[in-house]
């Protein structure tokens, strides 16, 4: 299946639905992830958030439907081909013991290697590059085991960096981290962004989500609630629609972004029913892993 991707989309979901087992996650999903732009998917526990990630890297095959790369199936791709075009970083990636930060950097040039192509001067500066942009440079040669829990998120990005695709999809990356330490890695989404690349995140986060983003996604049940710009989605309707939460939404004097204040004493709704939320209704539309499979970190498990 070929389909033209949108010219300002090169990631696609097409009528996708995706699950483990015997339950189905994600539901018959269409969706446009914009490119050079910031997207951080958004949503409450269990809505499928991750589910949807690891099907767009074509780490989960699809029910019915399809997850479009360039307007081709992703599992069409031969893995190291899709691995030069699209980065996952994932919410857990192993770490071998006693690993330098260089070491494990220079991991995200395997999709770029091959027998008649070994370690090169542009590999070299690959890495070199990926450390720079992440600001870790100066922790190279220190063993990976070392390092913060900042530091160490910083490493593993830019061993996602390294892999040099324009795509990068990255899973929950500020989990564990204390808020300075959420707020750096933020911040360089956003830097990468302004050097041309295209990322997409899932957040927990929704009052960062919306301060970072330049569009967001929200789903609820597996499917899609709403997408657009912060303003748009970040509406005490639509909260209440995604999350069962009742909320003010105020400006950020800061930053200008949308500012969530939940009201007091109603957290969730009562065996948390959802108001207007029947159907996949869309408002505001419109309005890097070790080497192995997963280090082409988009490819297969």
């Amino acid at each position: 299946m070929t389909t033209p991707a949108p010219q300002d989309a090169r990631l696609c979901a097409r009528d996708l639905s995706v699950g483990y087992k015997e339950a189905t996650v994600v539901k018959g999903l269409d969706l446009d992830l914009p490119v050079g732009r910031f997207t951080v998917i958004v949503g409450p526990n269990a809505c499928g958030k991750s589910t949807l990630l690891r099907a767009l890297a074509r780490l989960l095959p699809a029910r019915s439907g399809a997850a479009l790369l360039d307007g081709r199936e992703v599992h069409r791709y031969r893995s190291k081909d899709f691995a030069r075009r699209l980065t996952l970083l994932p919410q857990a990636v192993p770490v071998p013991e006693g690993i330098t930060v260089a070491d494990l950097v220079a991991r995200g040039r395997f999709p770029h290697q091959g027998m008649l192509r070994q370690w090169s001067p542009q590999d070299e500066a690959a890495v070199r590059e990926a450390l720079a942009v992440t600001g870790v440079s100066a922790l190279a040669d220190r063993p990976v085991d070392d390092l913060s829990g900042g530091q160490r998120q910083r490493v593993l990005i830019s061993m996602a960096l390294a892999q040099d695709t324009e795509l990068l999809l990255l899973d929950e990356p500020t989990t564990y981290l204390d808020i300075t330490h959420q707020i750096e890695v933020l911040e360089l989404c956003s830097e990468l962004v302004q050097r041309g690349r295209t990322v997409v995140a899932v957040l927990h986060d929704l009052q960062l989500a919306a301060r970072y983003a330049d569009h967001l996604v929200a789903l609820r049940a597996g499917e899609l609630v709403a997408q657009g710009g912060p303003a748009e989605v970040v509406t005490p309707e639509l909260i209440e629609a995604t999350f069962g939460l009742r909320a003010r939404v105020l400006e950020d004097p800061e930053t200008g972004a949308p500012l969530v204040v939940p009201l007091a004493g109603r957290a969730a709704l009562p065996g948390g029913a959802v108001p207007g939320a029947a159907g996949s209704g869309t408002a505001a539309q419109g309005a890097a892993v070790p080497p192995g499979d997963a280090a082409l970190v988009g490819s297969e498990a």
